[in-house]
């Protein structure tokens, strides 16, 4: 069990013993590259629109919504065969299949070539959330927000190298290939991944031996894991932090076509500024993880109020503000993720923490992944008015709205972590800190 891998005393104060941290260091490298191809795609739409002619603009931002459709769609399937295999395999098979698709979209000159390279790239991610969400929670009962926090610094490189490199990579070749320059970082990325994922199948250490449950044991004991009320909390606390993640998926792709069309930005310089937007995440996914498991709550709030004001006033700022702003924002709005998925992880019952992750996931990734096409639309339907800074107020104080009204999720985590403490003793979340 999960106790096992932790010596005696106070689980908030213990140093993570060593088993444990390569489990961290495995899983949250993996993390990286998961996320390095949500990433790498945003500082080249220029370029991809340039070289592949698909027409309107819409179409190159809504492959990054083809991909993520097809990582966060089959998340509750998946999260299904968390609860029942061996985590670690799933999570080096979804790197490969992810890795592999990513490679073959750096060939790509057909729409529907493209589109398909995306959906097998999005499928073989699929696998990641709903495994690590798993198997972290199991590892690290009582110090969860710490733990994921740790392994979130492997999403903030991911997110802080995909656009960095991509946008350097292609800013050396496009003076030498032209347009085409965005198919080298694409394929040397994937190839990476390739490789990450092998090493993790074989060097990776085992997955945590788990207490099974029988389905007919829970029902015997009377215990409903989802009743209809509970699957509707759980979907409404989804659907409020979608819009979260709406704001973070559109400040990846309107940010990149504002600081490039209407800011007169270079791919390269586009890709430092948005990687700024991780840099400090290394340090506050940690640290507000760490210090979120006393008071969940509070800490939540305060991040999530304070990027939803700087994503407000970004286009009333001069150029000269544009990265340390994308910075600042960063370190607070990325810090929310180990937050919320430490929260429903404590509340959820052992046996069903894969796929109820996996329906959080599918929910809030669905509907917030919508960000990349809707924002490329949005951007495209202006026009000649796409060159002036103006423009984009609308946008982006929607998008800060929307990061504040996710705060209606909370409520909805409260009432999970009461109703599923309720029942069976052997699937209670282990410290209920959750009611501060």
């Amino acid at each position: 069990m999960a106790s096992d891998f932790v010596s005696s005393g106070n689980p908030r104060t213990q140093s993570i013993p060593r088993q444990s941290g390569l489990v961290l260091l495995g899983v949250g490298s993996l993390h990286a590259f998961t996320h390095v191809y949500h990433g790498a795609l945003m500082p080249l739409y220029l370029l991809m629109h340039h070289d592949l002619g698909f027409g309107s603009m819409d179409r190159i931002t809504s492959l990054m919504t083809v991909m993520m459709t097809a990582y966060f769609l089959p998340s509750f399937w998946v999260g299904s065969l968390v609860d029942r295999m061996d985590r670690r395999k799933l999570l080096g098979m979804g790197l490969i299949i992810n890795a592999a698709g990513f490679t073959a979209f750096s060939q790509v000159d057909s729409y529907l070539a493209a589109v398909l390279c995306m959906v097998i790239s999005g499928l073989g991610g699929s696998f990641y959330h709903p495994a690590a969400t798993a198997m972290i929670a199991d590892q690290f009962p009582g110090k969860e927000g710490r733990a994921f926090g740790l392994v979130g610094i492997g999403a903030s490189v991911g997110f802080l190298a995909g656009p960095a490199y991509s946008g350097w990579r292609a800013g050396i070749g496009e003076s030498l290939v032209g347009a085409s320059a965005w198919r080298w970082p694409v394929m040397e990325l994937g190839i990476a991944g390739l490789v990450a994922g092998i090493l993790f199948m074989y060097l990776s250490p085992r997955d945590l031996p788990r207490k099974q449950f029988a389905g007919r044991t829970l029902q015997q004991s009377g215990f409903r894991w989802m009743s209809p009320i509970i699957f509707l909390v759980l979907m409404l606390s989804a659907f409020a932090f979608s819009l979260r993640d709406f704001t973070g998926f559109g400040m990846g792709s309107l940010g990149s076509l504002f600081l490039q069309k209407a800011h007169g930005w270079s791919a390269q310089k586009t890709g430092f500024a948005l990687s700024m937007i991780f840099l400090g995440t290394v340090v506050s996914n940690p640290v507000i993880g760490s210090l979120s498991d006393r008071r969940r709550f509070p800490w939540l709030f305060g991040v999530l109020m304070i990027s939803g004001l700087l994503v407000m006033i970004l286009p009333i700022l001069p150029g000269a503000w544009m990265i340390p702003v994308l910075f600042i924002y960063g370190f607070f709005f990325i810090s929310s993720y180990p937050i919320v998925e430490a929260a429903l992880m404590e509340a959820s019952p052992k046996a069903y923490r894969g796929r109820i992750s996996g329906l959080f996931v599918l929910v809030g990734g669905v509907l917030g992944n919508l960000a990349h096409w809707v924002l490329g639309w949005w951007v495209d339907s202006l026009g000649n008015d796409a060159a002036r800074i103006g423009a984009y107020q609308s946008s982006f104080t929607t998008l800060g709205c929307l990061v504040i009204l996710s705060l209606l999720g909370i409520f909805g985590l409260r009432y999970l972590f009461k109703a599923w403490n309720a029942d069976g003793k052997d699937l209670k979340p282990e410290k209920p800190h959750l009611v501060d």
